[in-house]
């Protein structure tokens, strides 16, 4: 089964807050979100693997520690995810990325796929699909699905906000993908935003409506 890991760093939550007032403009709120990114990217790479590497300093040859095996991928679900990318590329700038574009139908609620560009090896990376909000999770659901479908393997995905029913629907339809959080917050209202949540994100990071 999937592990849900909410990062509960002071920081982060201390970012969150500002992220989440109303008051906080687009320009404060795309800085917060690539400065909590950044921040919850060091978790989501903790397990990477490790080999020895022999190197010499200044002083004396020595056994090293470098990444080894297989290479990242950063995989933006558009438009939202595209403010959490950059963070990660700075993190990992030999990182490769990928795009899935999804919307949410006004009516159903449900996700609809309008475009998917990744890289040729994709499905030999570590995969990192970010989206700020795991609302009712069909995005991430069907994103998963997607890449999936390319062959990938090893996916984590990295949300700023969550909720229970969003973790639910991704959890059931892929047990195999460890889920990253900020915060898991209390519930969806009856237009399936999240509550307390922070708004529309993209709409926040981009100041459109």
């Amino acid at each position: 089964m999937s592990e849900l890991h909410v990062i509960n760093h002071p920081l982060i939550q201390h970012k969150l807050t500002l992220m989440r007032q109303t008051e906080t403009g687009s320009k404060d709120f795309r800085q917060l979100l690539d400065e909590i990114s950044l921040l919850m990217g060091y978790e989501v790479t903790r397990d990477l693997p490790l080999e020895d590497i022999n190197i010499e300093t200044p002083i004396c040859k020595m056994v090293g520690k470098q990444i080894s095996g297989m290479k990242l991928a950063v995989v933006p679900i558009l438009r939202a995810g595209l403010g959490m990318m950059n963070s990660l590329l700075e993190l990992v700038p030999v990182a490769k990325v990928g795009f899935i574009g999804l919307y949410r139908d006004p009516v159903t609620h449900e996700p609809v796929e309008y475009y998917c560009k990744l890289p040729e090896d994709v499905d030999k990376r570590i995969v990192i699909l970010v989206d700020p909000m795991l609302a009712t999770g069909g995005s991430s659901r069907d994103a998963i699905t997607m890449l999936k479908d390319r062959g990938c393997k090893n996916i984590k995905l990295m949300c700023l906000v969550g909720v229970p029913e969003g973790v639910k629907t991704v959890q059931d339809a892929h047990p195999d993908v460890d889920i990253y959080l900020a915060a898991l917050d209390e519930k969806l209202n009856e237009n399936k935003y999240i509550v307390p949540g922070l708004g529309d994100a993209g709409d926040r990071i981009f100041g459109t409506k």
